[in-house]
């Protein structure tokens, strides 16, 4: 992860702090002489003891309980590749909020509407791609 230009530790400071820690140094004093409070130096050196990387940790949740279940996924997709519809129609025929079934879609990588021809349901063209998407 890259580091806020304003941090106060860096990882190579995180070492330094738990190295000075070690070598017998108190806490509050390294931490004092370092710019941070006794319990931010008490967390690295735990993490440090624990052979805890001195890197931040990343912000993506462990866990997310309110995801669609897989089978409600499978659901919006296949009604999706065999009436081709709208999420407002996936909506109505699957049971799954429309917003919902519109992520959902763009998830699996399906082809827009506009992108699909109608007949066989074969995607015609590739539209522009996001590298990127916040979702």
């Amino acid at each position: 992860m890259s580091q806020h230009p304003n941090a106060r530790l860096t990882p190579r400071g995180r070492e330094t702090l738990v190295s000075r820690v070690v070598a017998g140094e108190r806490v509050s004093s390294v931490a004092r002489q370092m710019g941070v409070s006794r319990q931010t130096a008490s967390k690295w050196l735990a993490r440090a003891r624990r052979g805890e990387p001195m890197s931040d940790r990343t912000s993506r949740p462990r866990r997310l309980p309110r995801s669609t279940p897989a089978e409600a996924e499978a659901r919006v997709i296949g009604a999706r590749r065999s009436m081709l519809l709208a999420p407002l129609a996936l909506a109505a025929v699957t049971g799954v909020p429309a917003r919902t079934c519109a992520r959902i879609v763009a998830r699996s990588g399906l082809p827009r509407l506009a992108d699909v021809d109608r007949v066989t349901g074969e995607a015609r063209r590739r539209g522009p791609v996001t590298p990127v998407r916040y979702e």
